[in-house]
C-alpha cells in the first residue's frame, strides 16, 4: 500500500471465492467489509486467481513479465511449486525486483507459519513489554507485520534504484523474526555488545528516567525527560527546587541509577493537578508530556496540528464515503495519491486480463 500511495500500480493477487485472510477478520466492519482489509489495500487492483489450477498459474506468469516488482509472503518452497519461484520469475523477467516476506528465513522450511503474536513472543518483544516481568503483553497493534512491510518496501526501493542504475534485478529477502530484531534498536543492542539480557520494565525506560507514566488528578500523562536541561525545566515547573540539586539525580546517568526516587517524587505532585493542567505548565517550559489519549483523543490532536491525517479516496461512494488513515509521507510536488478505495475481491479480474493479453 506504501508504494501503491507514492505511484505504483500494484496488483493483489487473491484467492478466488476467499480473498485474503484479512478480508475476513472482524468486527469491526464498515461498508460491509472488514476494516482491517480496508486499513491496508487503498490503491490496489484485485486480480482473482486460483494458483492451484494450471490455468491460474498461466495468469500469474503474465504479470510477472512485465511487473517491476513482486511481493510474496508464502512460506519457503512455495513459490516453487507454482513456478514462481524468484529463479524462474528471473528468467521470465530479468529485470525483476523479488520480495520475499518470511516469518524465519527460508531455512529448511520446518519452521512454523509466521504470525504476528507468535514472532512478538519468540523474538524478544513480549519480554519488555508489560507491566511487570511476570506479565509480558503483545502491543496493541500487529507491530512485527507493520516494521516488516516497512523493510520490505525500503528493500525493495533500493533493489529498484540499483536495477535503474543496473537493469538488473535482484532478490530482496526480508523476514519477521529478523525484522524484529532490528526494531528493537537499543535493547537488541544492549544485548550484543554488553551481553545485557533486558526484562520488563513497565513504562519505564532503561537508560532514561524521568521517563514514564504519572498520576494526575484525573488521567495519567507521560513525561518524557530526555536530557538534563529538560530535567531542571521540570523541576521547576513541579516547584521541586530540592530535586534539582539532589548529586542522585544530578546526571541521567544518575537518575537511572536511582530511578524509584525522583519518580516518588515526581508523582506526589502531578496528582494535585489535572494531565490537561500539567500538560499546559510544563510544554511552555520545554519539557515533553502528554496525556495517555485514546484513538479519538490522538486524531483530533492531529486535525487541531493540521496533518489532515484521513483521506478520502476519490473514487468512493459520495453518499458513503469512506475515511482512510491517510499516508504519513509528505512529498512537495508528488503527493501520496488517494485514489482508489480498497479492491472488492476479483473486481478488477478481467480488465486486467484483457489488458495482460493486448
Amino acid at each position: 500500500m506504501l508504494l501503491a500511495d507514492l505511484g505504483a500500480d500494484v496488483i493483489k493477487a487473491e484467492r478466488p471465492g476467499t480473498g485474503d485472510d484479512t478480508r475476513a477478520r472482524g468486527p469491526p466492519r464498515a461498508h460491509d467489509e472488514s476494516t482491517y482489509f480496508l486499513s491496508v489495500n487503498r490503491n490496489k487492483r484485485s486480480f482473482a486467481i486460483d494458483l492451484g489450477m494450471e490455468e491460474g498459474r498461466r495468469d500469474a506468469h503474465e504479470p510477472v513479465r512485465c511487473a517491476a516488482v513482486l511481493f510474496e509472503n508464502f512460506r519457503p518452497g512455495t513459490m516453487d511449486k507454482y513456478g514462481l519461484s524468484y529463479a524462474q520469475a528471473h528468467a521470465l523477467n530479468p529485470g525483476i525486483v523479488y520480495c520475499s516476506v518470511t516469518g524465519f528465513g527460508a531455512g529448511d522450511g520446518t519452521a512454523p507459519p509466521g504470525y504476528d503474536l507468535l514472532l512478538q513472543a519468540v523474538g524478544g518483544l513480549m519480554s519488555v513489554t508489560g507491566p511487570a516481568p511476570v506479565q509480558p503483553l503483545k502491543t496493541g497493534v500487529a507491530l512485527v507485520d507493520v516494521l516488516t512491510g516497512l523493510h520490505a518496501a525500503v528493500g525493495a526501493l533500493a533493489a529498484l534504484r540499483h536495477r535503474d542504475a543496473t537493469g538488473e534485478g535482484r532478490h530482496v529477502e526480508v523476514g519477521l523474526l529478523s525484522s524484529v530484531l532490528s526494531s528493537m534498536v537499543n535493547q537488541a543492542g544492549g544485548y550484543t555488545l554488553a551481553g545485557r539480557v533486558p526484562g520488563i520494565l513497565g513504562n519505564r525506560r532503561p537508560s532514561i528516567a524521568p521517563y514514564e507514566v504519572y498520576r494526575t488528578a484525573d488521567r495519567p500523562p507521560v513525561v518524557a525527560v530526555g536530557n538534563d536541561r529538560q530535567f531542571l525545566a521540570l523541576c521547576r515547573g513541579l516547584g521541586a527546587q530540592a530535586l534539582a540539586t539532589d548529586p542522585r539525580f544530578a546526571s541521567n546517568a544518575d537518575r537511572v541509577t536511582h530511578v524509584d526516587a525522583p519518580a516518588e517524587e515526581i508523582s506526589a505532585r502531578p496528582a494535585l493537578r489535572t494531565a490537561a493542567e500539567w500538560f499546559d505548565l510544563l510544554t511552555p517550559l520545554g519539557v515533553p508530556c502528554g496525556p495517555v489519549d485514546d484513538l479519538a483523543g490522538a486524531f483530533d490532536l492531529s486535525e487541531r496540528l493540521g496533518l489532515s491525517p484521513r483521506v478520502t479516496p476519490a473514487d468512493a461512494d459520495p453518499d458513503d464515503p469512506m475515511r482512510l488513515v491517510a499516508s504519513p509521507i509528505g512529498l512537495s510536488r508528488t503527493p501520496p495519491r488517494d485514489e482508489w478505495r480498497p479492491p472488492r475481491l476479483g473486481e478488477h479480474t478481467e480488465d486486467l486480463r484483457r489488458w495482460l493479453d493486448s
